[in-house]
């Protein structure tokens, strides 16, 4: 064997193990973590479900309208809502509510969904009661929290003043407070009403509901449900923990050290290195489970065989030469 055959096949045994080397990292990249789904949060100042009818026509007129609803993530604050209604006040539009705050804000993150609703110097109206407000607030709000690891929450506040068909009122946590107006109609309120569940939250300041016959600008009635400042929410679900690469470490915790299973054929089943016997230096030759390194060993203790027969051959060629 000339020198240059000889450098080649040296290279060709020195390169097998770094190619090795090379591609068992890219095997051995950690998991990546999983991500939690995420929360919900939405809030309304105001959200009216009435029916409207009229006295010229055997008809009736929905009125469905919203101010300031929005889906998280968003925020809103317009203070006044009008409708165009047919048949209603001459074609002119008919103010629904005006305020001088209201706002709803909704947020969701990885921790947290929540919504809120703030409304202040509220004046809401129905059509055939343009003078006369079928209720007034001096300021309201409602507040939806989702936490992850928390109990959800729902809380509602009425402060200041109320007012339903221009009579000054007291409500009641304890159940609906009816107000009636002869010749007017009859309003009944609920307060603060709250709902949570393991991972969902709902507050409503005000519920409203409305039977008034105004006999005016050719209303007959106006029935339904008006909703003040709500408030929702539901818990972004938690972040699954990422399972570790290599599942088990596939050595024995219970089983002997030595002998046999019963029959003739010895006890191979691998050991865990725990025996206090044993020497600090057989622990890991007894390990049969595989691991991250076990590649690298293989690739090390292939570069040093590589390396000692090519030195053996040198050293056999310069003594025969000698």
């Amino acid at each position: 064997m000339n020198s240059n055959t000889f450098r080649r096949a040296a290279l060709a045994a020195v390169a097998a193990p770094v190619a090795l080397f090379a591609a068992v990292p890219a095997q051995a990249a950690p998991a990546t973590p999983a991500t939690g789904g995420e929360g919900r949060a939405s809030a309304v100042v105001l959200r009216t479900g009435l029916d409207v009818s009229l006295l010229n026509k055997s008809v009736h007129v929905p009125l469905k309208v919203t101010l300031n609803e929005v889906q998280a993530p968003a925020s809103a604050e317009k203070t006044a809502l009008t409708v165009n209604l047919d048949g209603v006040a001459g074609g002119r539009p008919v103010s629904v509510l005006r305020a001088d705050v209201a706002t709803a804000n909704a947020t969701v993150d990885k921790n947290k969904a929540e919504g809120y609703t703030n409304l202040a110097k509220a004046r809401v109206h129905v059509p055939g009661l343009p003078l006369l407000s079928l209720i007034e607030v001096e300021k309201v709000t409602s507040k939806a929290l989702c936490e992850v690891g928390k109990e959800p929450v729902a809380e509602s506040n009425v402060l200041g003043h109320v007012k339903v068909l221009g009579k000054k009122v007291t409500l009641s946590a304890g159940g609906p407070t009816r107000v009636a107006v002869p010749g007017v109609g009859e309003v009944s309120l609920d307060l603060s009403s709250t709902e949570t569940t393991a991972r969902t939250a709902a507050a409503t300041a005000l519920r409203l509901k409305v039977s008034v016959n105004p006999l005016d600008l050719n209303v007959a009635e106006v029935e339904g449900d008006i909703t003040l400042a709500e408030a929702t929410c539901e818990t972004p679900k938690a972040p699954k923990t990422p399972e570790k690469p290599g599942g088990s470490d596939g050595g024995s915790t219970g089983g002997d050290t030595g002998g046999s299973t019963g029959g003739d054929a010895p006890d191979v089943k691998p050991q865990t290195g725990s025996d206090a016997g044993e020497a600090p230096t057989t622990a890991n030759l007894a390990e049969t489970g595989g691991s991250s390194t076990t590649p690298y060993l293989a690739g090390g203790a292939a570069l040093l065989l590589a390396i000692g027969a090519g030195a053996t051959v040198v050293a056999r060629r310069r003594g025969s030469q000698g």
